[in-house]
């Protein structure tokens, strides 16, 4: 009957021209919506009636904002006459979600691959600080923050090479490689204000994404332009935290561009962890004709965080908030100034063939006095993507290719002093620095049938690093030093077969490389590793998914078995150095579930969704002997065979909101001997507050958060195989936060 009645009004309507009709349906039912807000930009507001219908005695051209319930909101430019606006409900279920991965736009329920999604309600759960607790809620990825700013990236388990920074995954921001050519990534740079959204896809992706074992970090900020916004927030909390943000958005014809600034201080929960970070990024998107699209973005990052370093059991014990002795004393720290820019252009050709190329260009000037040194950097890097993609039919069934290739290359002066109470002494070394990576790479997608996908996927992959050692106050040999690896083939086979409209399964082979990075080869007591090799892989996954209404699960089993895996240890100085340990077996199990309890467009309650994340991780040493040490059959060092998150999430009609995190982590081993474990903990974390637009321009939100509940001591990150028992870097005990959010939008 309303579909009748709607049409009918459309009928009885038409000869009033001289204003605005607007109907708004659901545009996958077509069924009418009632309780759409529209706001005119003279501030006037409507709400569609049972109908669906609303309308304006206005004769010319207005800029409208429609919202609802659990559908997406629009903007549009529109003049009298009538209007059918179809909204589109947000996505909430497996078949509607749709994700980037291995150069593929698809369904997750199409994708051949284990991929976790974070979204920007995710990041707004927690306090907004860091991308910790947002990444920590998904199965298999765990990130680690050792101090304020100091993160440490795991996705099955992959940092065990990674005493400190992000090794072993490759990550992007808005298509650009990130990850700096020597295979490092300075993901601190960058604020929560520069991330939306992110893909990660868990496991080896050399086929299309080149060195890493560990997978791939998708960070998209994109400059989604409509109208204009004027935003800003400020926070607050424990340990005298500030964080301020002031955000501005303006449409150009059919483009625009962004602006934010951030201000984030800390003085941190132990002695000697305070942290200072400011970061500016501009973007905009240029549409010059309907086949071209450009992209630019620019950042600027001043980086400068403490270290208060680890504490052994008893120190520990004694004081967890103390700092080791002689990190303040020598002013142990980062201090790190980035540039980032890039170009990146979308050109369609035709209609089933175009190119993607994004250029970059980065230059960081770093400093890191440490306990037993001091060392200065200046470096300069740049490299590409593109990629160009094909869609056609092979024997009447669809298949797509993409052919593409990147560059990495980056030099690097990088000099190392003595420490004299935080100020750079007398020279030890001095070298300029070379790494340098490119791999060519394909991918074929084939539907086989209407419910089989298949997909090959293939790489080429090239990588070397020079070490010209100026100056060696030791006396050791000077000259050019460099380390050429063999090119590598990477390849990838993957099926997917869909059992229904709402699930599917897949199975994928995939093999991996990382080689080591500089900072491996070429340690802080300037000793060189040429012989270090690089690490090799291969996995085999199977998934199943399932996605209807409002419950969605996602499983996956797999089998990593890695060669040449890379493990730290420790001399009697404190330095950290690396060595090939043998080989490793990981099996794993990763589980989301997530049910939608109350979706709805009227009622107080109108979102209560609860969700969990279960990671097994059985991770174990095959041949591993150290020196006399034969640690074969042990747990893997710096991994929890158990984690599982819980997720309660509820939104009522009033804007008020309430987010409750549960996070349970098992035991973990800190040496290869698995004599030492840190005992299992449990976080909770909650976030309450009030969100709402008022009138017809205005976004405001209030908000309070706790941060470990339950005052829980526990490391964010501890410290793997170090010299003297320090083991331990302490996270923050509960500590509380509030803030104010307030957007016009114009």
């Amino acid at each position: 009957m309303k579909k009748i009645f709607t049409l009918v009004f459309l009928c009885l309507s038409w000869a009033a021209n001289a204003q605005i009709q607007l109907v708004f349906v659901d545009s996958q039912t077509q069924i009418p919506l009632s309780g759409v807000l529209v706001v005119g930009p003279d501030g006037k507001e409507q709400v569609s009636n049972e109908s669906g219908v609303a309308s304006f005695p206005d004769t010319e051209v207005l800029l409208f904002t429609f919202s609802l319930e659990n559908y997406a909101s629009i903007l549009r430019k529109l003049g009298p006459g009538n209007h059918q606006i179809a909204l589109t409900r947000a996505a909430t279920n497996l078949s509607e979600i749709t994700v980037t991965a291995f150069e593929t736009e698809r369904t997750l329920l199409e994708q051949s691959a284990a991929i976790a999604l974070v979204s920007e309600q995710d990041f707004n759960r927690f306090n907004e600080t860091s991308i910790v607790n947002a990444f920590n809620t998904k199965a298999g990825v765990r990130i680690e923050e050792r101090a304020p700013a100091s993160y440490r990236v795991s996705i099955r388990g992959s940092s065990l090479r990674a005493p400190f920074g992000v090794r072993n995954v490759k990550i992007y921001w808005n298509d650009v490689p990130f990850t700096a050519p020597d295979g490092t990534t300075p993901l601190n740079l960058l604020d929560l204000a520069n991330i939306r959204t992110a893909s990660v896809i868990k496991g080896p992706s050399g086929s299309i994404y080149g060195a890493g074992n560990g997978g791939v970090i998708n960070l998209n900020s994109p400059a989604e332009v409509a109208g204009g916004r004027v935003s800003s927030e400020f926070m607050a909390g424990d340990f005298g935290l500030s964080r301020f943000r002031l955000g501005l958005a303006q449409q150009v014809g059919s483009g625009g561009f962004e602006a934010s600034f951030v201000s984030q201080k800390s003085d941190g929960y132990r002695d000697h962890s305070a942290m200072d970070r400011k970061v500016f990024q501009l973007s905009g998107v240029f549409n010059p004709s309907e086949k071209q699209q450009i992209r630019t973005q620019l950042l600027i990052s001043d980086l400068n965080y403490q270290i208060p370093g680890g504490l052994n059991a008893d120190q520990l014990a004694e004081d967890p908030t103390q700092a080791r002795p002689g990190s303040a004393a020598q002013n142990s720290s980062i201090d790190q100034q980035t540039i980032f820019g890039s170009l990146g252009q979308e050109y369609q050709f035709t209609e089933n063939t175009s190119n993607t190329t994004t250029l970059y260009l980065s230059t960081t000037d770093f400093e890191n006095p440490f306990i037993l040194d001091y060392k200065k950097e200046l470096g300069f890097s740049y490299g590409g993507r593109t990629k160009f993609e094909f869609n056609d039919q092979l024997l009447k069934k669809p298949i797509r290719i993409v052919l593409g290739a990147e560059a990495q290359g980056g030099i690097t002066d990088a000099q190392n002093f003595g420490n004299r109470a935080g100020v750079a002494d007398t020279i030890r070394f001095s070298d300029k620095l070379r790494a340098s990576q490119f791999f060519l790479f394909a991918q074929a997608e084939w539907n086989l049938t209407d419910e089989l996908l298949f997909t090959l996927g293939l790489s080429q992959n090239y990588s070397s690093f020079e070490i010209d050692r100026q100056v060696d106050a030791s006396g050791g040999p000077l000259g050019v030093q460099k380390r050429t690896f063999d090119p590598i083939l990477i390849p990838r086979v993957a099926l997917n077969y869909r059992l229904g409209e709402y699930s599917s399964v897949y199975a994928s082979l995939s093999n991996g490389f990382s080689p080591p990075t500089i900072d491996e080869v070429r340690t802080n007591e300037g000793s060189l590793n040429l012989d270090l090799e690089a690490e090799k892989g291969v996995n085999y996954e199977i998934g199943f998914r399932r996605g209807k209404g409002n419950f969605n699960v996602d499983l996956t089993a797999y089998y990593f078995k890695l060669e040449e895996t890379i493990t730290t240890f420790t001399n009697e100085q404190g330095v950290v150095l690396f060595q090939n340990a043998g080989a490793t077996d990981q099996k794993g199990i990763e589980a989301a579930i997530d049910y939608g309890i109350i979706k709805s467009n009227s009622g107080f309650v109108r979102d209560l969704t609860i969700g969990t994340a279960y990671t097994g991780q059985f991770f174990e040493f095959v041949d591993y002997q150290k020196r006399e040490n034969d640690f074969s059959g042990n747990d893997l060092t710096g991994v929890p065979q158990t984690t599982l998150v819980t997720r309660l999430d509820l939104r009522t009609s009033m804007g008020i909101y309430a987010n409750i995190t549960h996070q349970y982590v098992s035991e973990i081993p800190l040496n290869d001997a698995n004599t030492v474990y840190q005992d299992p903990f449990d976080l909770v974390n909650v976030r309450l507050g009030w969100a709402k637009r008022l009138g017809a321009q205005w976004d405001l939100e209030a908000f309070v958060g706790v941060d470990n509940l339950l005052d829980e001591v526990y490391s964010l990150g501890n410290d793997l195989n170090p010299f003297g028992g320090r083991f331990y870097q302490p996270a923050p005990a509960e500590n509380w936060y509030g803030g104010i959010k307030l957007a016009f939008n114009y």
